[in-house]
C-alpha cells in the first residue's frame, strides 16, 4: 500500500507544481482540471501521513515486544500494537476506495429535469411530490436550487420542470435519481379509493463549462416571448423568456423564471450547453455499463429505478434491490440512506475491476 501511495505522491508533487506555472494558469481548462486534480490526491495525501504514523507506530511497539523485559512497557505496546492495526486496516480500506478513479463529471454541478409519465393528472402531481423530494434534499446538503422553466399541472404538480443545483459534487450524487421513478397510490382524484400506478422520468445532467462545449452561435435560433404562470396566463408583457433551438441537434432549451430577458437567455445556453453534453456523456456511460454490467448509473433515461408504494409505506430501489418502509421521511427529501447504499454498490463495483493494481 504504501508503494502505491508513494507513486502518487509523485504525482501531487507534480501537479503540484504545474498549478503555479503561468501558462498553466492562463489555460482556464487545463488549470480547472489540475487544480481538481491537486484537491482529490490532496486528501489521500492527508491519509498516508496517518499510514506512516500508525506504520511507525507498530514497528516501534513490535520492538518494544521483541527486546523489553519490562511487564508495563509490554502490556502498553501489546495495546498499541493491537490499536494501530486496528487503525491501519480499517485506513487501509478508506484509501482503497480514494483510489478508485474519480470520475471528473462528478464535481459539476447539474441541471435536472422531472416529467411527469403515463397517469394523467396523478402523474403530474407526483413529477411535484419528486421535484419537492430533490430539492428538500438538495437544500439540506446545503446546495443552491434554482428554477429554471416549468408546465405546471391542471390539478397540481407540475407536467414538467427544470431546476440547477449547485453546490460541491452536485452531479456525482444526483446522477443516482436519473430514470423512471413509479408510484403506487390512491390518486387525490379517484373517488372509488382504487390504487393507481403512474410515473416520473428524472433527467441529470453535469452542468458544462462554455469550455466544455462550444456552440456556433449560427446553429441557434432564438426565440422571445412572454412568461406564463398557471393555465398558461401571461405574467408579464415583455417578452423576457427565451427559447433557443439548436437545430443541428433539434435540441430546445428555454427559460422564463427571470424577469430579466439576459438573465433568462443565459440560463437557457447553460442547460442548452448541458443537454449536448449530457448527449455524449451518456453514450459513454452506456457503453461503460455494458462493459461493467453496471445498472446504478447507465445513463439509461428509461429504465425503472425505483417504485414508491404508498400503502405499504414502502420505498423499493430496483438496481440494488433495496426496500425501505421509510416513505414519509424518503419522499420529504431523507434520501442519503438511498444514495449511500446505490454509491456503496457503484463503488464496490469499481473497486472489483481495478483490484489487481491495488
Amino acid at each position: 500500500m504504501l508503494d502505491k501511495l508513494n507513486i502518487i505522491k509523485q504525482r501531487f508533487d507534480e501537479v503540484n507544481d504545474l498549478i503555479i506555472q503561468p501558462d498553466i494558469i492562463s489555460d482556464q481548462k487545463r488549470y480547472a482540471t489540475l487544480s481538481k486534480e491537486y484537491k482529490d490526491l490532496k486528501d489521500i495525501m492527508d491519509e498516508r501521513e496517518k499510514y506512516i504514523v500508525l506504520s511507525n507506530n507498530i514497528q516501534e511497539a513490535e520492538a518494544i515486544i521483541n527486546d523489553s523485559s519490562d511487564d508495563e512497557m509490554l502490556e502498553m505496546a501489546k495495546l498499541q500494537l493491537e490499536e494501530s492495526k486496528e487503525a491501519l486496516e480499517a485506513l487501509e480500506e478508506k484509501i482503497r476506495y480514494m483510489m478508485i478513479p474519480k470520475d471528473p463529471e462528478d464535481a459539476k454541478n447539474a441541471v435536472v429535469e422531472v416529467r411527469a409519465g403515463t397517469g394523467g393528472d396523478e402523474a403530474s402531481i407526483f413529477a411535484g411530490d419528486i421535484y419537492k423530494m430533490l430539492t428538500r434534499y438538495s437544500e439540506n446538503k446545503g446546495w443552491k436550487v434554482s428554477t429554471v422553466d416549468y408546465s405546471e399541472g391542471t390539478n397540481g404538480g407540475f407536467k414538467e420542470i427544470q431546476f440547477e443545483v449547485s453546490g460541491e459534487n452536485v452531479y456525482g450524487t444526483l446522477k443516482y435519481e436519473a430514470g423512471v421513478h413509479r408510484v403506487q397510490r390512491v390518486p387525490q382524484t379517484e373517488t372509488q379509493g382504487r390504487v393507481h400506478t403512474s410515473a416520473a422520468t428524472v433527467m441529470v445532467f453535469p452542468e458544462a463549462e462554455e469550455f466544455d462545449v462550444e456552440i456556433n452561435p449560427k446553429d441557434v435560433r432564438i426565440d422571445y416571448f412572454c412568461s406564463s404562470g398557471p393555465g398558461g396566463q401571461s405574467v408579464n408583457t415583455t417578452y423576457s423568456a427565451v427559447r433557443l433551438t439548436h437545430e443541428p441537434t433539434g435540441i430546445v432549451a428555454q427559460c422564463q423564471d427571470q424577469k430579466s430577458q439576459h438573465k433568462n437567455k443565459e440560463k437557457a445556453f447553460k442547460v442548452l450547453r448541458s443537454r449536448l453534453y449530457e448527449m455524449e456523456l451518456a453514450k459513454k456511460q452506456a457503453e461503460d455499463a455494458e462493459k461493467r454490467g453496471n445498472m446504478v448509473t447507465s445513463g439509461d433515461r428509461s429504465a425503472k429505478i425505483r417504485t414508491y408504494n404508498w400503502p405499504q409505506g414502502r420505498v423499493t430501489d430496483h438496481r440494488i434491490n433495496l426496500s425501505l418502509y421509510d416513505l414519509d421521511n424518503i419522499i420529504n427529501g431523507d434520501l442519503d440512506k438511498v444514495i449511500d447504499e446505490l454509491k456503496l454498490v457503484d463503488n464496490t463495483e469499481k473497486l472489483k475491476n481495478i483490484s489487481d493494481s491495488l
